[in-house]
């Protein structure tokens, strides 16, 4: 006895296109939006001389780190100055501060949600593990239906695969917040808001932190990825060395994306280590 497929992709294939169709200006609206916010940090970036971003970078490693954090961070930044990878490389910056802030405008309040119900804790959970799972290019797919080719369907992609740790760790931060203070919260009369904003989020800082910095690091990981339907930066090198197999070009972009992620890396930890200090 033959079992008959269950046609689950065209379901979901007529999902998308019923999606597409009813809710069109809608997604105009939101590619504006993103288009916008990735060619503001652009402009911002690629407006000044890249020597005066190495010393802004160089400063606010100071302020965090130690000298040999500024050595690595004069030596990255100027190696990719050198390669001649500044400009792909601001672009790429620019689409990982937009998908990172996106990430985090809409997981931390979903993680708050979760912190305050089991419910929704129940619902949201086994979603993160799906988008967490799902390979990556699946994600293009639907941005591609949804926003056309260029950099917006690459940074929902982005955002779809790099905002469950930031959702993850905000709900268990405010869950590790010790009962016994809630208590006295609550005995001192305080509210439901005022135990949020006043004790819980400060307390919860660190792990938030911490899952805002895996989701910049997941971000940059998609810039690669990114670049097969458009998106510029440092990934459509990348891309473009590998389908005409230029080793020499692709290892130069390799190791501008890892000078970038270990930058970033090490800026959101020392920030981290600079809350738990205080």
């Amino acid at each position: 006895m033959t079992v008959p497929k269950i046609p689950l992709g065209e379901w979901i294939e007529r999902g998308t296109d019923w999606l597409d169709a009813s809710f069109g200006p809608l997604f105009d609206g939101i590619k504006s939006a993103i288009g916008g916010l990735v060619g503001f940090f652009e402009w911002v970036l690629l407006s000044g001389p890249a020597w005066l971003w190495m010393m802004l970078f160089a400063a606010l490693a100071w302020w965090l780190g130690r000298w040999k954090f500024v050595a690595f961070t004069l030596l990255g930044l100027g190696l990719i100055l050198n390669l001649g990878y500044w400009d792909p490389t601001m672009k790429t910056l620019a689409m990982v501060f937009t998908a990172a802030l996106i990430s985090m405008l809409l997981g931390v309040p979903i993680g708050i949600f979760c912190s305050r119900s089991n419910a929704v804790q129940n619902i949201v959970m086994p979603i993160l593990d799906f988008m967490q799972t799902m390979p990556a290019f699946v994600y293009l797919i639907p941005a591609v239906t949804f926003f056309s080719l260029g950099v917006v369907p690459g940074v929902i992609a982005s955002v779809i695969f790099a905002i469950p740790p930031t959702i993850r760790l905000t709900n268990l931060g405010i869950r590790q917040v010790p009962g016994d203070l809630m208590e006295a919260a609550s005995a001192f009369g305080s509210t439901s808001l005022q135990k949020l904003v006043k004790l819980q989020l400060p307390l919860a800082l660190p792990t938030i932190l911490a899952g805002i910095n895996q989701t910049i690091m997941l971000s940059l990981s998609m810039v690669v990825f990114a670049s097969m339907i458009g998106a510029q930066g440092v990934g459509a090198v990348v891309y473009k060395a590998v389908t005409q197999v230029k080793i020499g070009e692709g290892f130069e972009a390799g190791l501008a994306i890892v000078i970038l992620a270990i930058l970033l890396d090490r800026l959101t930890q020392n920030i981290l280590k600079k809350k738990r200090k205080v």
